[in-house]
């Protein structure tokens, strides 16, 4: 069988850095290709230039054959490619049928006007065909996450794309979410359609797709079929050396109490504590209020019906500024809108909380602002051409580096970690944990928030179950196995119902 699409010697150079080094490629149709790499392997890149929002260097792309030179997103639409990147390309005021269309709307007889009818019915038969009863009328703004990825793959079929490049599709969704894509992308194969799926969860690859290209250091290293591979092999082959340990978690005596928050009014629950050395984990469903709480205590969200004691002193943050200065510090979930300024260098979101420190008579001390940025950057390996290169331009994995560099740099007592590994590889992870060990280590507190199940386990001393917006139990961490977790949320639902 011919691949639809082919990509040989594929190579991309930006200043300083060699994203992609003669890549080869070839993608089949009604195949899933995973696509995996640590962050900066050059997958993103990959993907631009797969849809005209960058151009290689050199090398050479075929559709079903033909060499094609891709000069930009409409001309890769023309070609049957589309990409459904992690943050949707979407417009939230817009319906659904009028996102579905964008850009080749179907039109009346007059051509000055849209036929919004026809557009309407040729929406619900796409979104039909994919299992999903949503009515193309509602706005977008109003949909959940796993909808607007639904509303996605509809476009790509009224394109009629015959190859669809999926980046993080599953990142922001749920297990029962994970399990419908996976449906989806089932249906999209039976069209034939080909697939090209980037994601960190490498568990996934392993599920739903047929072949796994990895990628390192912008260079191609296997391409095998899933069946005959593995995942420590595949992590030995991105990393390039062997992570023994998944979750590397050391445990130390905890100390003094740092923070505790008691629920106050309505059904109150349990005490969240959190003492020196030690990482306390949060689970629950999404929606369960966990990020809520957290940026409750940040002081970044509306004050919750809580009671937040600092060493045993009740404080009411009603500002970061005023949480960082009583020392706590917080790595948030959306690291891009809440974590750092993309357009400022790496060097100015480092030192961030830190800028008074370097403010002296009416002028920054940027020597001492390098020689602060410099140390966090070798320390946890940041990846980037220097200090002052802009963060947007970083990988996702650096990115997030950057968002703890600034709070080690800070040296908050108290570090809460909303999602931390999402959207990143594994090696990133691996060092993650390895920081979360150093930070215990050193006697600070971390409060670990992650919808990783297996993660928010395996890395927490004592771990507190969430729902509706309660703590509804306290469990040992990493004994605790999934299922005991999973059956008090069921409880507590059924509880709730009752």
């Amino acid at each position: 069988m011919q691949p639809i699409l082919r990509m040989r010697g594929i190579t991309k150079d930006f200043p300083g850095v060699r994203a992609l080094s003669r890549v080869d490629l070839d993608i089949f149709p009604a195949e899933v290709h995973g696509l995996v790499g640590e962050n900066g392997a050059g997958k993103s890149t990959l993907l631009k230039i797969l849809s005209g929002a960058t151009r290689n260097d050199e090398g050479e792309i075929q559709i079903n054959g033909t060499p094609v030179s891709i000069m930009s997103p409409k001309q890769s639409q023309d070609l049957g490619i589309t990409v459904i990147y992690q943050d949707f390309n979407l417009i939230p005021h817009l319906n659904i049928a009028r996102n579905i269309f964008l850009g080749h709307e179907s039109q009346t007889d007059s051509r000055f006007l849209l036929n919004q009818r026809r557009m309407n019915q040729k929406s619900k038969e796409l979104l039909s065909s994919l299992g999903i009863d949503l009515d193309p009328r509602h706005f977008v703004a109003d949909l959940t996450v796993a909808e607007k990825q639904m509303v996605e793959i509809a476009r790509a079929l009224s394109l009629e794309s015959k190859v669809v490049l999926m980046d993080e599709p599953s990142a922001p969704l749920s297990e029962h979410e994970v399990k419908s894509l996976f449906k989806t992308i089932h249906t999209l194969k039976g069209k034939g359609v080909a697939i090209v799926y980037v994601s960190h969860r490498l568990e996934e690859i392993f599920k739903i797709a047929e072949k796994v290209s990895i990628l390192r250091d912008g260079s191609l290293i296997s391409t095998s079929a899933v069946g005959q591979t593995n995942l420590d092999e595949v992590i030995r082959l991105m990393v390039g050396r062997d992570i023994t340990e998944h979750y590397p978690k050391e445990s130390y005596p905890p100390g003094r109490l740092i923070l505790e928050v008691k629920r106050v009014g309505g059904r109150e629950g349990i005490a969240l504590k959190v003492r020196e050395s030690e990482v306390v984990g949060i689970a629950g469903l999404i929606g369960a209020g966990r990020t809520e709480l957290a940026r409750s205590i940040f002081g970044a969200g509306s004050p919750g019906p809580e009671q937040i004691y600092l060493d045993q002193r009740m404080v009411r943050p009603r500002s970061p500024h005023e949480a960082i200065h009583i020392g706590i510090g917080m790595v948030p979930e959306d690291r891009k809108e809440q974590g750092l300024i993309l357009g400022m260098s790496v060097r100015e979101n480092i030192t961030l909380p830190l800028l008074k420190d370097f403010y002296h008579w009416g002028r920054i001390d940027r020597k001492g602002q390098s020689e602060t940025a410099q140390s966090q950057v070798s320390q946890l390996k940041i990846q980037t051409p220097s200090l002052l290169g802009v963060t947007l331009n970083l990988s996702g994995g650096n990115q997030q580096k950057v968002v703890l560099a600034k709070w080690l740099a800070k040296r908050c007592r108290l570090l809460i970690l909303d999602e931390p590994t999402r959207g990143i590889d594994v090696g990133a992870k691996y060092e993650m944990y390895k920081i979360m060990n150093t930070l215990a280590k050193e006697g600070k507190g971390v409060l670990i928030i992650s919808s990783d199940l297996p993660e928010v386990i395996a890395m927490s001393d004592r771990l507190y179950l969430m729902s509706e917006g309660r703590l509804l139990a306290e469990l040992p961490g990493r004994v605790t196995s999934q299922e005991t977790i999973l059956q008090y949320i069921a409880e507590e639902e059924k509880h709730a119902i009752a």
